[in-house]
């Protein structure tokens, strides 16, 4: 593997550190107070901090799709992530801007032209997090793309992880989607929220994977300490699904804005057919924007 490189975003509010194999945000550290809000991907738990899922998000059946009847393979989340062939493409004080474009490798995986940007663009006490699709194709291209950031939980000594919770913008019912032990959708949902806004962490709220929550109402989640107060916001209006995640017993939180989801259990495998794939014409651009505000 090669050298990772953590490149810099500064102001007077924050530090935020990008690493250069897969454009991941690593560190989103309080100047004033010292505080690391990004989980630091100890691999006892979990080795990432906040990979980008890029063209598909979550699993295919069998790892495997279908574009016009020819067959291809591709991982969970996708091949963006922990990718070394991402370049860094512009670098200002306040603005990182990566790229990754098609090759003949990718093309074997992935039958697209494609270029796709990730910018970090720091503001105040707020970092956003843009993804940017380019059709370089003379057809439509199919994709998902998504964030996995993981915050540490808890944040301050004498804190516990059942002391945090999340909160939302709004009170719903809200339902979770249940992952197979394949890791696709199943026809199943169980009730999260019932006229609430609040979902109160604790260790085992992830024993069955993923919340996973599709045409979610709310586009603004906080993360709150009983104790300390508000910790931070993801503000995702952009996105249509939304994932909460950890490992079980971990002391992080994943919050993730999805456009796009795993493959149902009845899935036909036909790309073009997938439920939650973006479609893009050629020479079109696809923009979506999720911010992180520290409180």
């Amino acid at each position: 593997m090669k050298n990772v490189v953590i490149h810099k975003l500064e102001n007077e509010f924050l530090s935020v550190g990008i690493k250069s194999i897969g454009a991941e945000l690593c560190s989103i550290v309080n100047k004033l107070t010292g505080k690391e809000y990004m989980w630091q991907g100890d691999p006892a738990f979990w080795a990432s901090h906040a990979p980008i899922l890029f063209p598909i998000i979550g699993a295919l059946k069998n790892d495997t799709y279908f574009v016009e009847g020819k067959e291809y393979h591709l991982p969970k989340h996708g091949f963006f992530r922990n990718n070394e062939a991402v370049v860094l493409k512009r670098h200002e004080n306040d603005h990182l801007v990566f790229s990754l474009k098609f090759s003949e490798e990718i093309l074997e995986a992935y039958p697209f032209k494609f270029e796709f940007e990730v910018s970090f663009i720091l503001k105040g006490k707020s970092l956003e997090v843009k993804h940017e699709v380019f059709n370089l194709d003379e057809e439509p291209i199919y994709f998902s793309v998504g964030g996995h950031p993981a915050f540490n939980v808890p944040l301050f000594p004498g804190e516990t992880y059942e002391d945090y919770y999340l909160e939302f913008d709004q009170k719903m019912e809200l339902k979770t989607a249940v992952l197979s032990k394949d890791g696709l959708i199943s026809n199943k949902s169980e009730t999260i929220l019932n006229d609430e806004n609040k979902i109160h962490l604790r260790k085992d709220l992830f024993n069955n994977d993923a919340l996973i929550f599709v045409a979610i109402p709310s586009k603004n989640i906080n993360l709150v300490s009983e104790h300390s107060g508000k910790i931070l916001t993801v503000e995702y209006s952009d996105f249509e699904y939304l994932g909460i995640w950890a490992k079980p017993n971990a002391p992080y939180v994943c919050i993730e804005p999805w456009l796009g989801i795993a493959d149902f259990e009845d899935t036909d495998q036909d790309l073009k057919n997938k439920k939650g794939i973006n479609k893009l014409m050629p020479s079109q651009i696809f923009s979506a924007t999720y911010t992180i505000l520290i409180a």
